[in-house]
């Protein structure tokens, strides 16, 4: 696993062992970063279930402004810090390790976010969950895209205030999500 392009273009990344965390695979990474490819500049990123942190390093990597990465693991948290500073990007990093509930409701009014990936263990209902949480959090800026990894049993449904557009990689389903005041794709 790799940062595709930009400034940390080719650095390896490295992965907690095992099958604790299921990263991204390059192919579902590189269709995501098609999609958003123009919007990411100055945006500011939230990862609420950060793995190994490929998803905000690549957003960072393009232009992204800063990332806050969060992670339940601390082992997990750790591996990001590794990779933050092996792509040279942890000076806009903030790593937090914490529950994705409990961040949602310490960070609810004191932060804003413009984009957020959410790729949580793959379970029916839980990007829903999420979504309600984020949806009534006051984390996300009025532009916001939230981009959700699942597989076929977890696609988000759709919520109020909100459009989505489903991808297909494989066995992976994104969903993007952008608000209705939002700029159009």
């Amino acid at each position: 696993m790799r940062i595709i392009t930009g400034t940390a273009r080719g650095t390896k990344l490295k992965t907690l062992p095992g099958n604790d965390t299921r990263p991204t695979t390059e192919i579902c990474k590189e269709a995501v970063f098609s999609v958003i490819q123009f919007e990411l500049h100055d945006r500011v990123m939230l990862d609420l279930f950060g793995g190994c942190g490929q998803m905000a390093l690549e957003a960072l990597s393009r232009g992204a402004e800063r990332a806050v990465i969060v992670d339940a693991s601390r082992a997990a948290c750790e591996i990001i810090k590794e990779n933050a500073q092996k792509t040279k990007l942890m000076k806009q990093c903030r790593v937090v390790t914490s529950d994705w509930k409990e961040y949602i409701r310490g960070a609810s009014g004191r932060e804003k976010f413009d984009l957020v990936y959410l790729d949580p263990p793959y379970q029916e209902g839980i990007l829903d969950e999420v979504m309600h949480r984020l949806q009534y959090s006051e984390l996300l800026a009025d532009d916001a895209i939230v981009i959700c990894e699942s597989d076929k049993n977890g696609i988000p449904n759709p919520i109020d205030g909100f459009r989505s557009k489903l991808y297909r990689y494989g066995k992976t389903y994104v969903t993007v999500f952008r608000r209705e005041n939002g700029e159009e794709e």
